[in-house]
């Protein structure tokens, strides 16, 4: 069964049905070569499952043809339309069955929707519902539209409106089709997942500066250098990928499972290719920056335990049961700074690493990084740090004053 592209036509598929074939297995039920439909007393097929699957995963569906242009389903017609439809069609479940109940003859079968299914629709919404985010989050301070934190804003909004275009687009393009128009989204899309990565590099070195010296930092044309880095790598990078053809129509086929999703990327017709380009630029730079932002995370909290302990207005852990709203109030804002860090310096990329271990972590890791552009827009930046730790050193030093 050779599923057609869903097309737009005049005739909307409003019955037709993805997902993957129970046990790849059909069933043929007909009267000679006549069309037999509208029958009277429908047909009832059950497959067994015994519990293989989720119940409610499970769809019943027959193969349907039907021309592109008018609906007629002949045979002999270049735009006919062949896919799994469930018009006609009921479902119903028991412990260990599925039963299907149908008013026409034709092939039969059992579609369940497998986890790949819902963490496209997973990435799909939460990329959908980041971009807007990122573009408010820019457009909320719009005197620092030229910080740090704003370049990484931009980047992320490319990163996931592009996703969504790429994605688009080549399931719009016919099954051999590679057009140009994919190779430049493909292009992009690389591009801008540099430029994420890089602006979040840039960050944790932002934050190790604040660090080092937490007051008055000055440095020439600084944010211009940081520009000519966090723009100019990604551009570097993704000028010789595309030189050398790197980008196009990336299909990715799901293992024991005969479905396959359509983006605009790299190319597959280049293995050698895609293989060097994507271990170099999306499993060991961001694993370096990754690393080297969880080493700046892991001083920001040093940092902040150490001033905590040389302020007495914090408290000590003997009086931990006792302390009060202020110092909560404290400890909560605090708690809140890691965790704005830990997302604007990107370390939930570093939750790829769980995908090869268990479903749950595939599914953790969908989920926050499709809600970066949320999480830009709701947490703290970088730039909070700052006033918390100068807040915190005064505290300190005004203490080892007055001792003195």
């Amino acid at each position: 069964f050779q599923l057609s592209p869903p097309q737009r036509s005049r005739i909307p598929q409003i019955h037709r049905r993805n997902g993957k074939v129970f046990r790849d297995s059909a069933v043929c039920v007909r009267a000679g070569n006549r069309a037999v439909e509208n029958l009277s007393q429908p047909i009832t097929l059950t497959f067994k499952h015994n519990k293989e699957v989720k119940r409610q995963n499970g769809t019943c569906v027959f193969w349907k043809e039907t021309s592109a242009k008018d609906g007629t389903g002949t045979t002999g017609d270049v735009n006919l339309q062949c896919y799994w439809s469930n018009e006609g069609c009921d479902t119903n479940y028991t412990a260990h069955e599925f039963i299907c109940s149908c008013n026409h003859l034709s092939f039969f079968a059992v579609l369940v929707v497998t986890d790949a299914d819902k963490l496209n629709y997973i990435t799909y919404i939460g990329s959908g519902f980041s971009a807007p985010f990122a573009l408010i989050s820019f457009r909320r301070h719009p005197e620092k539209s030229i910080s740090l934190h704003m370049q990484l804003t931009v980047a992320m909004f490319c990163l996931h409106l592009t996703f969504l275009l790429s994605s688009l687009l080549a399931q719009l393009l016919k099954e051999k089709e590679d057009g140009s128009s994919c190779l430049v989204l493909g292009l992009v899309l690389h591009w801008s997942l540099l430029a994420t990565l890089t602006w979040s590099a840039l960050e944790g070195f932002h934050l190790y500066l604040l660090l080092i010296r937490v007051f008055n930092i000055y440095v020439r044309r600084y944010l211009l250098k940081l520009s000519l880095i966090g723009w100019g790598f990604p551009t570097l990078v993704a000028a010789v990928c595309g030189i050398s053809r790197v980008y196009g129509k990336y299909t990715l086929k799901y293992s024991n499972s005969n479905l396959t999703q359509h983006m605009c990327w790299m190319s597959n017709e280049s293995e050698q290719k895609l293989l060097v380009v994507s271990y170099i630029t999306t499993v060991a730079f961001p694993f370096l920056v990754v690393v080297f932002n969880a080493c700046m995370l892991g001083l920001v909290v040093f940092k902040m335990l150490e001033l905590r302990r040389g302020d007495r207005s914090f408290g000590s852990s003997s009086d931990w049961k006792k302390i009060n709203k202020e110092r909560k109030k404290r400890l909560w804002k605090d708690c809140v700074t890691v965790l704005g860090l830990s997302c604007v310096l990107g370390l939930p990329w570093g939750l790829a690493s769980t995908t090869y271990v268990s479903l749950a972590g595939i599914y953790i890791f969908t989920v926050l990084n499709s809600l970066q552009g949320y999480r830009l827009y709701s947490l703290p930046s970088p730039s909070v740090i700052r006033p918390t730790i100068a807040e915190s050193s005064e505290n300190f030093c005004r203490k080892h004053w007055v001792e003195l």
